[in-house]
């Protein structure tokens, strides 16, 4: 099992303990139901920010989500471990900006591809009150 299947598995177990459905978990988030639920099904990816709202939420520790005991970080028996875990995180958090940088490049492409329709539209508008007149 990969982390991020660790991570929501911890998050699953932790939900079901305190007796949350995803519709709590969701309206917590102030998101669907239906995103919530591909959180929990990988099929969204989680980010850092949602990740301490959901540990806030779950009144748990983002450790105990990440499978981490805090003083093994600090063990230099264990820090390879926490290194991976480190990268783990910088990974899901690059992946996050790439997806978002992404995201904004569409996101501009459809405004300007809004504004070319509003020209094209004032065209046509302009050349019907012209022909009417």
């Amino acid at each position: 099992m990969d982390t991020m299947e660790v991570i929501i598995e911890k998050i699953k177990e932790y939900r079901k303990k305190k007796g949350f459905s995803h519709e709590n978990m969701a309206e917590e988030l102030h998101i669907s139901q239906a995103a919530y639920s591909k959180i929990e099904k990988n099929e969204t990816k989680l980010t850092v920010d949602r990740l301490y709202q959901i540990a806030e939420i779950l009144e748990t520790p983002v450790y105990e989500l990440l499978d981490v005991i805090p003083n093994n970080i600090y063990n230099q028996q264990n820090f390879y471990d926490a290194s991976v875990g480190y990268q783990d995180i910088q990974n899901l958090y690059q992946e996050n900006k790439d997806k978002t940088e992404k995201i904004e490049t569409l996101y501009e492409e459809r405004l300007k591809d809004k504004d070319k329709m509003i020209e094209q539209l004032q065209s046509v508008i302009n050349l019907l009150k012209n022909s009417s007149t």
